[in-house]
């Protein structure tokens, strides 16, 4: 087979230089469309279901919030083992599934099973699934430069302006917001004045719940115009809070600021986001959407990011602490440098060791043109540019050049001795 395949190309040297440069062309725009990371990603095939149910202990959420989920998450298809986690307020759910199974499948067989477990779950409480990226999906961290701005206001430029923004960028799975405060109306009830009043904690929170509505009406015409009957009820400031009433007692309303003060302030932390050991900051986690190209997705974050800026408070300016794009093109420069290096130090040893320009430019075009087929392989297999698959096909070049130096000197060498022989039978 191997003989006939070799004749009919000696045949047809048109045809192969034909198919060859098909190939060299096509193994150019796969090089240009290949995926580009720094590292492959191993991290497995998962699904994560986060669950919140906030001043519960983990024990609480290990009964009541991560059993149920576990023990009805399993047996799904495809699925191979999982896994629960619990924490102060904060129950974590990781379904691994098998390596070839497909992630957005995957989550869509996760929110079926989801919406039959919701009964069993305490009231309020609703799963939600993680973002679709993977543990090297974190490609850029940022913080807000902002001087003579506090936390809070920082915190909320970046959970109502920069969040949204960056969210829309394609590749981008979610943008994780830390650092500062986030602004919320706390409630402070004071127990002697609740047992004073005879008034329970469940009925502040349920007046204040009534009260933060908008309740509808209805329509009715009148002289041919139709008037639309509603009830604005949110509650904008403290004040508003404050003067909401309870119950009566003895027709005297009781107000939550008979019972309680009423102040705007951050939620709880857990913990602070540092800098540089230079004070606290505030900034967000640009996390990449499973299978995307990370330096594509890079750029168009930064350039999104140039756009964004236009609108953000006079004084106030991005500061990227983590940038992936670096190791990216510096780890494959690197590569990609080294496998040029070989390919001309290889082609000048071949060129010496024959010393003839016609066989050493059969070995030459192979080197260009068998990393082009390299990059149409990684492209169908979808394998991304990275350190590992580059670092291959710069060890393949040798084996290639040796498979060629033995096939051509051999082929060269049957030849001479053929010509040698016709002019000394020639000669006689």
């Amino acid at each position: 087979m191997i003989e006939k395949f070799i004749s009919f190309s000696l045949r047809n040297r048109v045809l192969v230089l034909l198919v060859s440069a098909i190939l060299f062309g096509w193994g150019l725009y796969s090089v240009q469309a290949n995926k580009v990371d720094a590292i492959p990603d191993l991290s497995e095939n998962q699904v994560i279901v986060f669950t919140e149910w906030m001043g519960r202990s983990p024990q609480i959420i290990e009964d009541q919030v991560t059993y149920p989920l576990v023990t009805n998450l399993q047996g799904l298809p495809e699925v191979k083992y999982v896994r629960g986690s619990s924490m102060f307020g904060m129950s974590f759910i990781y379904i691994i599934f098998d390596e070839d199974t497909d992630v957005y499948w995957a989550r869509s067989r996760v929110l079926e099973r989801l919406s039959t477990v919701g009964n069993m779950l305490p009231e309020g409480v609703t799963p939600t699934l993680g973002p679709d990226g993977t543990g090297v999906g974190h490609v850029l961290w940022y913080t807000l430069d902002a001087p003579g701005m506090d936390l809070g206001e920082q915190r909320a430029v970046q959970d109502w302006y920069v969040k949204f923004a960056l969210q829309n960028v394609s590749g981008v799975s979610e943008v994780a917001s830390f650092g500062g405060f986030q602004k919320q109306y706390q409630v402070t009830v004071d127990p002697n004045k609740l047992t004073y009043y005879n008034i329970t904690v469940p009925q502040v929170i349920q007046a204040v719940r009534a009260n933060n509505n908008e309740a509808g009406g209805r329509k009715f015409e009148r002289s041919d115009i139709g008037y639309i009957i509603k009830t604005t009820g949110y509650l904008k400031s403290a004040g508003e809070i404050e003067n909401i009433a309870i119950t009566t007692n003895n027709t005297i309303p009781v107000r939550v600021q008979d019972v309680a003060t009423v102040q705007m302030t951050g939620e709880s932390r857990l913990g602070i986001f540092d800098l540089n050991g230079e004070g606290e900051a505030v900034g967000g986690i640009v996390v990449m959407r499973y299978g995307e190209n990370a330096a594509e997705v890079i750029d168009n974050v930064k350039a999104k990011m140039a756009e964004i800026s236009k609108g953000l408070p006079e004084g106030v300016k991005f500061n990227i602490v983590y940038d992936r794009s670096g190791l990216i093109n510096e780890s494959v420069s690197s590569v990609r440098t080294t496998l040029i290096e070989e390919m001309i130090v290889a082609s000048v040893v071949v060129f010496l060791f024959l010393f003839h320009w016609r066989s050493a430019l059969v070995i030459i075009i192979q080197l260009p043109l068998s990393v082009a087929i390299g990059f149409i392989l990684l492209n169908a297999f979808d394998i991304s540019s990275n350190i590992m698959s580059l670092t291959g096909i710069a060890l393949s070049v040798g084996v290639i050049v040796d498979d060629a130096i033995v096939m051509v000197e051999n082929s060269y060498r049957h030849l001479a001795e053929a010509a040698k022989s016709k002019k000394w039978m020639e000669e006689e």
